[in-house]
């Protein structure tokens, strides 16, 4: 799995986030998946992503989360690929995931402070940015 940690670009770091935050519950909600696609097909970050990466993204995540140290592997894996200027988008990106489906399970809740740690977050802007998912994720 090492080799695999030099070859993901940023924008693979952002996909793994979003793909870990929706299988963080065990639970993989269409409504997650629609929203990692569409944040794929426009956020500008992604502009020159080819989205036929995601399923190597995915995969490489789904293997990660299935080592017994997974948790520190995929973070460490983060971290290697993910310039420091990017934690907070991050971070936003799986907020959205999370709110996608409208309800946020423990399992989401852990992994989202655990992202806020790891990547180091500041909780007054982790506050504002889990306020704004909230909104645009809002049903009437």
């Amino acid at each position: 799995m090492d080799n695999k940690l030099n070859i993901l670009s940023p924008q693979d770091s952002l996909v793994a986030i979003m793909i870990a935050i929706s299988i963080s519950d065990e639970n993989i909600r269409t409504s997650e998946l629609i929203t990692i696609q569409q944040v794929v097909n426009h956020l500008p970050i992604f502009s020159e992503y080819d989205p036929q990466t995601i399923r190597l993204v995915a995969e490489i995540t789904f293997g990660l989360f299935e080592e017994e140290d997974g948790l520190d592997s995929f973070f460490k894996l983060i971290k290697q690929s993910l310039p420091d200027r990017l934690y907070e988008t991050a971070y936003a990106l799986a907020c959205d995931v999370a709110a996608a489906d409208g309800k946020l399970e423990q399992p989401e809740l852990r992994l989202l402070e655990e992202i806020r740690y790891e990547l180091n977050i500041d909780r007054l802007n982790a506050v504002a940015i889990e306020v704004g998912a909230r909104a645009r994720h809002a049903t009437i």
